[in-house]
């Protein structure tokens, strides 16, 4: 486990903290992260953005009335010919 040391900054009334772009870079963290406080910790980690289920995307693009049907079929893909 490796540890910074990190200080704090003054952000307008607020308290921030600068994380090394290594950590950054490595945890792919983007403009949203999560801060979980717990009774001993704080705990920092990325926004991991919610994947969808086959069935999950389904019910969001009926209930969106999303209509797919204009689109090209797989037939023209050319995949029969390989």
């Amino acid at each position: 486990m490796k540890t910074h040391e990190l200080t704090l900054c003054q952000i307008g009334n607020s308290r921030g903290i600068r994380l090394p772009a290594g950590v950054i870079k490595k945890y792919g963290m983007s403009r949203t992260v999560i801060l979980e406080e717990k009774s001993d910790e704080l705990v920092l980690r990325p926004l991991q953005e919610k994947k969808l289920s086959w069935a999950e995307t389904f019910k969001e693009m009926a209930a969106e009335k999303e209509d797919w049907s204009d689109l090209e079929t797989t037939t023209g893909d050319g995949l029969r010919d390989l």
